[in-house]
C-alpha cells in the first residue's frame, strides 16, 4: 500500500491557510455529533426491538468495526485522491449511510439499521484518516498535540449537543406509536447536512499536503519496528473502547432506581454533561499542554478516570452519577494526546501510522460488546470494571511517553 507522506503545507495565499484549520474543525463537530447519537440509539432500539445489552451493543460493534475494515483502504484512497477529495468522498458515503436509516425504520429491520451504521461509519473513517494527520501538519510540529486537542474540543461540542437533540427527537417518542420511525426525521436532516457539506468542501481551496515523491509502497510490516506507535495503537484501542462502552450504557445506568430512577428520555440529558465535560477539558488541556508534558498529563487523566470508576461501581445515587459524568473530563485529552504521541518522529511513515491508529479504533466495537456481556451477567454497575483495565493501560502509556516530545 502506498503511504501518505505529511510534508509542509503549500498554499497560494496566507488567507487560504487561515481557513484550513477552521474548516477541518467543523468536520470534527459533524462526526462527533453523529457518533454520539449512537448513545441515544442504543436505549431506543433496545426498547423498540426488545434487545439484551449484548444485542444492543451490536450498534457500536457495526459502527466501530468499520474503522478496522476501512482504515487501511482509506489510506490508499487518500493517497490517490488527496486529502480534500478524500474528505468529500467520506462525507458522501456517510450521507448514504444516514439515508438508509429511513427504510430501516420503515421496514422495522434491526439488521438494516446495523448495515446502515456500518456504511455511515465507513464514511466517518475516511474523514478521520484524512483530517487527523492533516491537522497535525498545519503548523508547528511541537504544538501538534495542542492543535489536535483544540479541534477535538469541537468534536466534543458535537457530542454534547447530540444527546439533547436525540433525547428530544428520538427517546421522547419511545412510548408513542412511532417506535423505530422516530429516527427518520433526525437522520434525514443529517443526510441533507452531510451532502451539503460535501458539496461545500468540493468547492473550497484548501492547502495541499503533498504525497511522498517516491510514491513507495510500504507494508504494514514496516511499522512493526516502531514500538511506540504500536503501544499507542493499543492505547487508542483501550481509550475508544472505554469511552464508547461507558457512553453506551450511560442512559440505562442513570435510569436505574438506585441512581436516579428517571425515564430514559430525561436520563439522556445527563449524557450531554458527560460529553460537555470532555469538551471543556479539551479546551483547558490544549492550554495546559503548552506548558506541561503531554505524556504526564495523559497519565494523570487516566488515573483520575480509574478513581471515578471505582466510585461508580461502589456508589449509588448522586455520588455514582457525578462520578460517572466526571469521567468525561478525565477523557478529554486522551484521544488527541495518544494519537499525536504515537505518531511522533515517524517521518515518511506518518500516513501509514495514522491508518494503523485508526484501525485501533475497533476497540469501540469490541469493548462495548464485552461490557454488554458483563452487564447481562453481573449487572450494569459491575460491568464498569472493564473500563478500569483500559485506563490502567493508558496510564502506563502516558508514563512511558513522558520523554516523547509532542
Amino acid at each position: 500500500m502506498q503511504t501518505v507522506q505529511s510534508t509542509p503545507v503549500q498554499s497560494s495565499t496566507a488567507a487560504i491557510s487561515r481557513w484550513a484549520l477552521p474548516t477541518l474543525t467543523f468536520l470534527f463537530f459533524i462526526w462527533g455529533f453523529i457518533t454520539c447519537l449512537n448513545d441515544i440509539l442504543i436505549p431506543h432500539l433496545k426498547a423498540v426491538f426488545d434487545l439484551t445489552y449484548t444485542q444492543a451493543m451490536l450498534i457500536q460493534f457495526c459502527f466501530f468495526s468499520a474503522y478496522f475494515v476501512v482504515s487501511l483502504p482509506a489510506g490508499a484512497l487518500i493517497n490517490r485522491l488527496g486529502y480534500q477529495k478524500g474528505i468529500v468522498t467520506g462525507l458522501a458515503i456517510a450521507g448514504f449511510g444516514t439515508l438508509n436509516f429511513i427504510p430501516a425504520a420503515s421496514f422495522h429491520s434491526y439488521p438494516w439499521f446495523l448495515a446502515a451504521l456500518f456504511v455511515l461509519a465507513s464514511g466517518i473513517t475516511i474523514l478521520q484518516v484524512a483530517a487527523n494527520p492533516y491537522v497535525t501538519v498545519l503548523g508547528n510540529p511541537k504544538t501538534a498535540s495542542s492543535r489536535l486537542t483544540m479541534t477535538q474540543a469541537f468534536n466534543s461540542l458535537g457530542t454534547t449537543v447530540a444527546p439533547l437533540i436525540g433525547a428530544a427527537l428520538i427517546l421522547s417518542q419511545l412510548d408513542s406509536t412511532k417506535g423505530a420511525d422516530a429516527v427518520q426525521l433526525p437522520y434525514l436532516i443529517l443526510t441533507i447536512a452531510l451532502f451539503a457539506v460535501a458539496l461545500i468542501f468540493s468547492r473550497l481551496n484548501l492547502p495541499v499536503v503533498e504525497n511522498t515523491t517516491a510514491a513507495e509502497k510500504i507494508s504494514i510490516k514496516a511499522l512493526l519496528p516502531h514500538t511506540h506507535l504500536l503501544l499507542g495503537a493499543v492505547g487508542i484501542f483501550m481509550y475508544v473502547g472505554a469511552e464508547v462502552a461507558i457512553g453506551s450504557v450511560m442512559v440505562n445506568f442513570i435510569a436505574l432506581p438506585e441512581i436516579t430512577g428517571l425515564p430514559e428520555a430525561e436520563a439522556a440529558h445527563y449524557v450531554a454533561w458527560y460529553w460537555g465535560g470532555a469538551m471543556v477539558g479539551r479546551f483547558v488541556g490544549a492550554a495546559l499542554m503548552q506548558k506541561m508534558n503531554a505524556g504526564l498529563l495523559l497519565a494523570i487523566h487516566a488515573a483520575a478516570a480509574i478513581l471515578l470508576l471505582v466510585l461508580v461501581i461502589t456508589g449509588q445515587g448522586q455520588l455514582a452519577l457525578l462520578a460517572l459524568l466526571a469521567i468525561g473530563i478525565a477523557n478529554s485529552i486522551m484521544f488527541p494526546t495518544i494519537f499525536s504521541l504515537a505518531l511522533h518522529g515517524l517521518g515518511k511513515y506518518t500516513g501509514q501510522g495514522a491508518g494503523l491508529l485508526c484501525l485501533a479504533i475497533v476497540g469501540g466495537a469490541l469493548v462495548p460488546v464485552a461490557q454488554g456481556l458483563l452487564a447481562d451477567t453481573f449487572g450494569l454497575a459491575l460491568s464498569f470494571v472493564l473500563p478500569v483495565f483500559c485506563y490502567l493501560y493508558i496510564c502506563y502509556f502516558g508514563l512511558r511517553s513522558r520523554k516523547v516530545t509532542s
